[in-house]
């Protein structure tokens, strides 16, 4: 497997001719819905799949799957142009066996909201360990909000062998996030000991795999009881459930800031079975224009965690998105608009952006115009978002450190890039 990075005149065409792939494994593994608009500067995935096979009349995935000795899930991962289903017709060519990954085991996390579209979650689940449903809420009594669509969710994702989260926030029936119930819950040992009991109902009732809090923002003083309500979490929960903790991303035990005193590391990482690593949001909607997730940066938390943590306990998050800055940056006025990497790439195209790679940041970005109705209306815009080649560096960075896997924030969006990186650099952990 290679990156081509799409040059001045590149076509899909001049790339197979280039690389000795044909123009339409191009185009299936990297999903490109306009072949013939391709930014300069875009990433590209090559690939050189070991085995192949030519559908024929009567071929079923299963079949197929049996003839080769593969799952039919390594299928579905080998070819995301199925979009997760067993449709298949005459004459398509499907990859079945790629050389064996390099970097080992890893488990994959996604998240995923209600609302997200079910062919993105059909094509996405085959390549996820753990399904985060997000997300379960909170009353002042500690009784739970289970999230729209509980039931599907949860059958989907064990169709694909991946094992459903129930995602623990502090989303109240307002809808908004609130620190405050959180404290107040871990303030009264009756409310945290209910909140654990309705947690463990709440997973052997639904039947989820386990349970993923996201708690952000609590108050300094309920950082050992935040740890304490996950061990004893644990003890309610049936024998092999796991409990994950999301965890801000520090780079020194006494950092200071709400988002990161109440998140105590070896606390957390004793009383959790696993722990995301949030390290993304560096370029968010309201900051400066930069990389959401700096490869520097990234490593620094990385090389905190590892001090406090087990690696093996740790998934390192990776950003699904991108931001879209009109310049200049006015501090407490400037909103940045939230778009996928994709949609990054496919913007590039629409304005005759050239893509760069920013070496520091490890991260893509360009700038471009838009489009008003006289020139003096003109606003110039920078883009950050994640390729192939970002990608890469951070898988690179969690397989150096020997973590045990990665967690996405989010799946609404597909980035082929990001699952075809992690199925060929690793072996995805199912259950099966």
């Amino acid at each position: 497997m290679l990156i081509h990075t799409v040059r001045r005149g590149d076509t899909v065409t001049s790339i197979a001719r280039e690389t000795g792939v044909p123009p339409t494994r191009i185009i299936t593994d990297n999903l490109l819905g306009e072949p013939g608009r391709l930014a300069v500067g875009q990433d590209l995935l090559i690939q050189y799949p070991t085995v192949t096979h030519t559908v024929a009349g009567g071929d079923t995935l299963t079949a197929i799957a049996a003839r080769y000795g593969v799952s039919r899930l390594a299928i579905l991962r080998n070819n995301p142009v199925l979009d997760g289903s067993d449709r298949i017709y005459p004459g398509q060519i499907l990859n079945i066996v790629y050389e064996p990954p390099e970097y080992g085991d890893a488990v994959t996390m996604g998240y995923a909201y209600p609302f997200i579209d079910r062919t993105v979650l059909r094509r996405t689940l085959p390549y996820l360990t753990y399904l985060s449903i997000f997300s379960t809420g909170l009353r002042p009594d500690a009784s739970l909000i289970p999230p729209e669509f509980e039931e599907e969710f949860i059958d989907l994702a064990r169709a694909y062998a991946a094992e459903p989260l129930l995602t623990l926030t502090s989303l109240t029936e307002g809808g908004t996030f609130s620190s405050e119930l959180v404290a107040e819950i871990f303030a009264s040992p009756a409310l945290t000991e209910r909140l654990a009991d309705n947690l463990a109902e709440a997973v052997v009732r639904a039947g989820y795999g386990g349970v993923d809090s996201d708690f952000e923002y609590i108050p300094p003083a309920y950082a050992a009881a935040y740890a304490d309500f996950l061990a004893l979490l644990s003890e309610r929960l049936p024998e092999g459930v796991p409990v994950f903790v999301s965890l801000a991303p520090k780079v020194r035990a006494d950092q200071s800031g709400l988002l990161y005193e109440g998140h105590n590391y070896p606390l957390l990482g004793a009383a959790a079975d696993g722990a995301l690593l949030m390290t993304y949001e560096w370029g968010y909607t309201f900051g400066p224009p930069m990389a959401v997730a700096p490869l520097g940066e990234v490593r620094r938390v990385v090389d905190y965690a590892v001090s406090e943590i087990e690696p093996q306990k740790l998934l390192l998050g990776l950003p699904n998105y991108g931001y879209d800055w009109a310049l200049p940056y006015v501090p407490g006025q400037s909103r940045a608009e939230s778009l996928g990497n994709v949609a990054a790439v496919n913007r590039a195209a629409d304005r005759g952006a050239e893509i760069r790679f920013d070496e520091r940041a490890a991260s893509p970005f360009y700038t471009y115009f838009d489009r008003p109705e006289t020139y003096e209306d003109a606003v110039e815009h920078v883009v950050w978002f994640e390729n192939a080649r970002s990608v890469r560096d951070k898988l690179l960075l969690g397989a150096e450190y020997g973590l045990g896997g990665f967690g996405v924030w989010n799946v609404m969006r597909y980035f082929p890039a990001l699952w075809t990186l992690i199925n060929r650099m690793f072996r995805i952990r199912k259950f099966v």
